[in-house]
């Protein structure tokens, strides 16, 4: 299939708009239009992963830290990006990263955490706002049906686990067309009174460009009266973190043994103990220091995640505990959740999980 074909429904499952300001996600290298054959799956993008994808016969890797976080001026082979960014070229493969938009849905990075860890009623620990926005449509009652399927096939109207949802109120509107203009309804000169259905819809704001192409091109007027606004709700399925309760609540020392066997860790970084029972757990892939008043206004018992410095670890000021496990191990998973995702659309395409360690820090013991 073609590049796109993959990444468009990647991005699907987790848009571009959602990633960080510092972030670069999406095709580092490859042309869209390209086809590919097999992809390898990594947590990185490094010059011994894209040595392991020559020796299989990928022609993309796709990892969730994208190789490229700033701009390159000069390709002269000076650190591990330029030689790995001119290897891939070389050889002809694409490289894909899909970062901080996959950290922020529900069914992400965190929320894979979070199985593992086999969380009850997980939820967003910081949900975002400002992703959702109404588009206020009025249409002539002969077309209302095929406006608002138009709109509905195009992705608005589904929140959470309902679609095709709107809201439809009559009323009437009216106009006059003016010389030059092609009225579907009503002569030039003339003003027109129309019977009319004001239709409502909320929609992602990724979506607005091919909501507004499915308006236009299914709604019979000449000049099409609507009206977008953005919405200050906080959107349910869009953050970074999640938060759940164990099925059963453990001690202290128990917990980190629990979560020691069901994330493979070899080492968990922790500050003291406060003689209280584990029940409520937050976590976040990655470097999570951000969401520690999330989670102490979660009610959480524990914070798991990753890249504590020393005196943040204080921060914790007796509410929670601070369990760091390390970057790698966090995201560790993402590998398995990109496959599984992949997986899931695609069941004859070529797809590995590298078998290259790329994590930088080693543990003496």
């Amino acid at each position: 299939m073609k590049i796109k074909e993959l990444t468009n429904y990647l991005e699907s499952i987790a848009p571009l708009s959602y990633q960080e300001p510092y972030d670069n996600a999406g095709l580092i290298v490859g042309n869209a239009e390209d086809e590919i054959t097999k992809a390898l799956i990594s947590l990185d993008c490094t010059e011994a992963v894209v040595d392991e994808a020559i020796a299989k016969g990928c022609d993309m890797i796709i990892s969730h830290h994208p190789i490229v976080f700033k701009g390159l001026k000069k390709f002269n082979n000076r650190n591990y990006v330029e030689r790995t960014i001119i290897k891939a070229i070389k050889n002809n493969i694409a490289l894909y990263a899909i970062h901080t938009n996959l950290d922020n849905v529900v069914g992400g990075v965190s929320s894979k955490i979070a199985d593992k860890l086999s969380l009850q009623a997980p939820a967003i620990l910081s949900p975002k706002s400002g992703l959702l926005k109404k588009l206020i449509v009025y249409v002539p009652r002969a077309d209302v049906e095929r406006v608002r399927q138009a709109l509905f096939d195009a992705g608005a109207g589904h929140i959470g686990n309902y679609d095709q949802c709107s809201y439809n109120s009559a009323g009437y509107g009216t106009f006059r067309p003016l010389a030059g203009a092609e009225p579907t309804i009503g002569e030039v000169g003339s003003q027109e009174r129309v019977e009319e259905t004001r239709i409502e819809v909320i929609f992602p704001d990724n979506l607005e460009r091919a909501i507004v192409v499915a308006l236009l091109s299914s709604h019979p007027y000449e000049e099409v009266a609507h009206h977008i606004v953005t919405l200050d709700n906080t959107s349910h399925y869009v953050g970074a973190g999640v938060i759940g309760n164990l099925p059963t609540p453990l001690s202290e020392a128990d917990f980190l043994a629990y979560l020691k066997e069901n994330l493979k860790l070899n080492v968990i970084r922790y500050t003291q103990f406060l003689g209280k029972e584990i029940s409520r757990v937050a976590v976040c892939g990655g470097a999570g220091g951000f969401l520690l008043e999330h989670a102490k206004r979660s009610g959480a018992d524990v914070y798991v995640t990753a890249d504590y410095k020393y005196h943040e670890f204080f921060d914790a000021e007796g509410q929670l505990v601070i369990a760091d496990i390390g970057h790698f191990e966090s995201e560790q998973f993402t590998q398995e959740l990109l496959f599984d995702i992949i997986r899931k659309k695609f069941a004859n395409f070529a797809l590995l999980i590298t078998e290259t360690d790329t994590n930088p820090i080693k543990y003496y013991s």
